[in-house]
């Protein structure tokens, strides 16, 4: 399997900009620059690489959650991840992952267990070079 983007900058890198699309067209030209990355932290004006880390890095630890509960006999409800990277003097430090989850019949200590071997298998925590924390709840 190969997924793609296409990623198009103009200019220096400071006032320059541009825009990236994935090859699914769920993304279309969709506008970054430098302000956006290191001034708007408010993300109106548009994305940055480390939001769609943490994107990319959310839904794969939810599916690959999903996945685990379902060879463990637990079919999942509702799981909702909220990533947030810490990137410092160009650096990405940590990511930590806050879940809350709603799974029929089963105990915490399982859903623990679980989340925990999520976070650590799944394939975009393989691909990250910094500390990754999990926080997650079952709620009913």
């Amino acid at each position: 399997m190969k997924r793609k983007a296409n990623v198009v900058w103009r200019g220096d890198g400071e006032n320059g900009s541009g825009e990236l699309s994935t090859g699914s067209g769920a993304i279309k030209n969709l506008p970054y620059d430098f302000k956006m990355r290191f001034k708007n932290d408010d993300g109106k004006l548009g994305t940055n690489p480390e939001e769609l880390i943490a994107a990319a890095h959310a839904s794969c630890f939810n599916m690959k959650l999903s996945f685990v509960l379902n060879e463990s006999g637990f079919s999942p409800e509702t799981l909702e991840t909220e990533s947030v990277l810490t990137f410092v003097d160009g650096v990405v430090e940590s990511i930590d992952l806050s879940l809350s989850a709603k799974v029929p019949d089963i105990s915490d200590e399982k859903f623990q267990q679980c989340a925990d071997e999520a976070k650590e298998n799944c394939p975009i925590s393989g691909l990250l070079n910094c500390k990754i924390s999990l926080t997650s709840a079952l709620i009913q």
